[in-house]
């Protein structure tokens, strides 16, 4: 079969490969988009950020119709039509999936589906339904993503044993959910099943759920958490599943003790691993790290001058929207820009109940790198919005440099708190100071004023709460509330 040939291929269609895709036909480039699935989006649309959004926002309603009671309002017991729930949830994804497509068609993008094969530095096999395609590029961005990781000791070939690709599917309703890992994923995978009817019971190896995050943020989705699972066990370690009828036995070490459990369902959610084998890498001068992540500069370019990486592919922080941003790196790169991946905020949500989002330097991240900081806190039942609709079980946090005043890093745990985290990134990105937020009109009654009132506490005069006033002498650690 003849060869085309492109200025640009972008291997992958997830948020960061479609994105690259739409970003370079925008200037002017010729591109051809691969995708082995028929729908576009990735990971990220089909099997991960969306569908998982959706199940939360479903099973949330359930667990707001049980809270009505107290303001006398109460609601029959809820019926689960789980066939209903799933078309609904692919109503979603076949909207934004298509959406893609005609996006791209309306840019000029030429969408190939098959799966990607370099053949050399310069050239893609395609192999697609019709046969093979031969792609000559100038260059190709790797946008292949990465899987739902699976240890071989717990692969039995047993379906009851999920990852959250299964998980999503809600095939049943478990009367005994085992989720390992104490993740994001498994945090809010386990929400999910809890609000549907499901006994959760949660294993993490280490010392927290939800590492990465600051304790004091993170105990209010536990507090949370505890009352919807049957039981979190951390430092528990999972060392054996076995068939055992329709069940699973699960054996495991907590608490200094050996364990021998049944469960109806087991979600292994222990982080996801990148999609590098069987690309025909070995045929370029790409390199591949100990964990088989693409190495890439903060160009994004890999050793191969002509491929780039973007993405979970390129490991660090495992994020639609890192993807996006790379892509856009990526791309300027391409066109000859000198656009570089440094200081850049990347925010991080769970979306659990409640949720919990940060941006910029934790306390945990300051303190091991010995930056000086101070903490100022606004407690979310000081604020009248929180109160308005039960949700006082929050909390807002910001680092700020002691000397300088700007803002190192903010935190927030409670309900909203993704979409509340976007104006702490752009503080950080523009350098603002604790003074800059403090002085910026807020409207009211909303949960935005807690990052107002949260700066306005630094300087000791927050309206809805009692602070001490900024002292001269400044130590790391010096907690604001």
């Amino acid at each position: 079969m003849d060869s085309i040939k492109t200025q640009v291929v972008v291997v992958g269609a997830g948020p960061g490969g479609y994105a690259a895709a739409f970003y370079a036909a925008d200037l002017g480039k010729k591109v051809i988009l691969i995708e082995r699935e028929k729908r576009l989006g990735g990971v990220c649309l089909n099997r991960g950020c969306i569908p998982s959004k959706a199940l939360l926002y479903a099973t949330h309603q359930i667990a707001g119709a049980k809270e009505s009671e107290h303001r006398g309002i109460t609601f029959a017991p809820p019926t689960v039509d789980l066939a209903k729930l799933r078309a609904w949830k692919e109503s979603i994804l076949e909207k934004l999936g298509g959406g893609v497509a005609t996006l791209a068609k309306m840019r000029g993008v030429q969408v190939i589906q098959g799966r990607g094969y370099f053949e050399s530095s310069q050239t893609l096999r395609v192999e697609t339904e019709q046969g093979q395609q031969f792609i000559q590029f100038e260059q190709a961005i790797l946008a292949v993503g990465s899987l739902a990781a699976m240890p071989k000791v717990f692969d039995l070939g047993n379906p009851r044993i999920m990852t959250s690709t299964e998980a999503l599917e809600v095939p049943d309703i478990p009367e005994n959910l085992l989720v390992v890992g104490g993740g994001y994923i498994g945090m809010e995978l386990g929400t999910v099943y809890a609000a549907l009817g499901s006994k959760v019971t949660v294993a993490e190896a280490l010392d927290n759920v939800l590492t990465g995050a600051d304790s004091d943020l993170a105990r209010h989705v536990v507090a949370n958490a505890k009352k919807m699972f049957q039981e979190i066990r951390v430092k528990a370690k999972v060392v054996k599943m076995s068939t055992a009828g329709k069940q699973i036995k699960v054996e495991m070490e907590f608490n200094g003790q050996k364990l021998s459990e049944l469960y109806d369902r087991v979600l292994v959610a222990v982080g996801r691993a990148p999609n590098s084998a069987d690309l025909g890498l070995e045929n370029t001068k790409v390199e591949l790290d100990e964990k088989g992540f693409v190495k890439v500069n903060e160009r994004q370019q890999t050793n191969d001058p002509d491929i780039y990486a973007i993405g979970d592919i390129a490991g660090g922080v495992l994020l639609a929207h890192k993807a996006h941003k790379e892509a856009r790196i990526a791309v300027e790169v391409i066109n000859g820009e000198n656009s570089v991946f440094e200081h850049i905020i990347i925010p991080a949500v769970v979306f659990t109940d409640p949720e919990l989002a940060w941006c910029g330097l934790t306390e945990a991240e300051a303190k091991e790198r010995g930056v000086k900081y101070e903490v100022a806190k606004f407690p979310w039942v000081a604020s009248g919005r929180a109160l308005s609709f039960d949700r006082t079980d929050g909390l807002t946090k910001m680092l700020i440099d002691p000397e300088s005043d700007r803002v190192l890093g903010v935190g927030i745990v409670g309900a909203g708190a993704g979409e509340l985290i976007s104006e702490a990134v752009l503080a950080l990105e523009m350098g603002a100071t604790a003074e800059d937020i403090a002085l910026s009109v807020h409207p009211h009654p909303t949960l935005s004023e807690t990052l107002m009132e949260c700066a306005d506490a630094f300087y000791g005069h927050a309206t809805h709460t009692i602070a001490k006033k900024k002292t001269v002498a400044m130590t790391p650690g010096n907690t604001k509330e």
